[in-house]
């Protein structure tokens, strides 16, 4: 959960907040997407899982990271913004580098800085229902509220291919619609289309004459396309799936990759051969989670 409110911390400072609230937006789709996955009741989907009896393998997916940030992301508005937690985690880098922790080692932490540097705040985190926030199993309690206006441009831009797709009329789109769109923001328009998923292969093989998203090279952009393609059955692009589940071996992409080929009707077969015979290219604990996705 650090590492990821960090790094979206980093893409803030780097390419301005807009950039950040798009890969938070991001996030919280990856997060719903594996809540779904394992059931929201499923306890490996809490922010702090039991594990006894449990493959610590099986637990791996985007939940800590995700449910993670998103709770470090609430107590920084909670708290009052940057300017009040941004020394915070200053401190706890300085209090804990190098060392491994607990997430109550971190909590204690928590309480303690801010009784010690900011006493007014005790009473807003005292106020947390922090057994539901770290136990409970699903999304989390609270939802964030995140800036919807780098999102506009995008979400209107699936809007717009959904309704073409009624009259299979797309001669309206060129490249210039996405030209001076971010990889985040290209990824939230593929996910937009995704969430409305089987779609027509007419409007799938439009889009990806228009885009030329198929070819894509940048992995976030090439995944978000792969995967509202195969969701819609559009067997079309299984060289693509076969050439990006060759080149890399990312649980995060590896995983759905498998899932959705494998979901397909004509897909199944060619799955499961691509799997065996790339089996010892992944990673061995990346290699026996897609084994068990397979059911091989």
């Amino acid at each position: 959960g650090w590492t990821t409110f960090f790094e979206r911390k980093i893409v803030g400072r780097l390419n301005g907040e807009d950039a950040r609230q798009l890969s938070c937006v991001i996030g919280e789709g990856d997060l719903l997407e594996s809540v779904e996955f394992y059931g929201k009741d499923s306890p490996l989907t809490a922010l702090v899982p039991q594990l006894d009896g449990v493959d610590p393998d099986d637990a791996y997916s985007t939940v800590p990271y995700d449910k993670g940030a998103h709770l470090l992301y609430y107590l920084e508005q909670l708290l009052g913004g940057p300017s009040v937690f941004e020394p915070y985690m200053r401190a706890y880098i300085q209090a804990f580098q190098g060392r491994s922790i607990s997430t109550f080692d971190w909590k204690s932490h928590l309480f303690d800085y801010f009784a010690e540097n900011e006493p007014a705040k005790m009473e807003l985190l005292n106020s947390m229902e922090w057994d539901k926030w770290l136990a409970e199993p699903g999304m989390p309690p609270i939802s964030n509220h995140y800036d919807e206006r780098p999102q506009k441009a995008c979400l209107d831009l699936a809007d717009r291919w959904l309704k073409a797709a009624r009259e299979s009329e797309y001669s309206q789109f060129s490249p210039a619609d996405i030209a001076a769109f971010s990889t985040m923001q290209r990824v939230i328009f593929l996910t937009r289309l995704a969430e409305a998923a089987p779609l027509q292969p007419d409007m799938l093989a439009a889009i990806d004459s228009t885009y030329a998203l198929t070819g894509y090279r940048n992995c976030e952009v090439r995944f978000s396309w792969l995967v509202l393609a195969l969701k819609s059955n559009y067997m079309a692009v299984t060289d693509a799936v076969v050439d990006m589940l060759s080149a890399q071996g990312r649980m995060k992409y590896t995983r759905p990759l498998y899932r959705l080929l494998h979901a397909c009707p004509d897909g199944r077969a060619l799955a499961e051969e691509t799997f065996l015979r790339l089996r010892s290219f992944y990673h061995p604990i990346c290699a026996r989670m897609v084994e068990k996705d397979l059911g091989l």
